[in-house]
């Protein structure tokens, strides 16, 4: 086997094992993500929220940028509307 060969199939290897890693996490992540409840009632019985509210507030925080915001320290929460 040639040298620059063997360097392609260990890169090969090396590509294959990677994009492997990442489809585990990715299911995982997919796998293990929160519920979201289809709604949220308060002791006297009155809904506060739905599934649908909250769907509804994901879209303006993902609009207002808040994917992009505080995902090095975890804090976008506080920073999109």
């Amino acid at each position: 086997m040639t040298n620059t060969r063997k360097l392609w199939l260990i890169l090969t290897l090396v590509m294959l094992s990677s994009f492997g890693v990442l489809g585990l996490i990715g299911r995982e992540i997919y796998v293990t993500a929160p519920p979201v409840p289809a709604r949220v009632v308060s002791e006297d019985g009155t809904v506060l929220y739905t599934g649908a509210d909250v769907d509804t507030g994901r879209q303006a925080w993902q609009s207002a940028g808040g994917m992009q915001l505080g995902s090095i320290w975890g804090h976008g929460a506080y920073l999109a509307p």
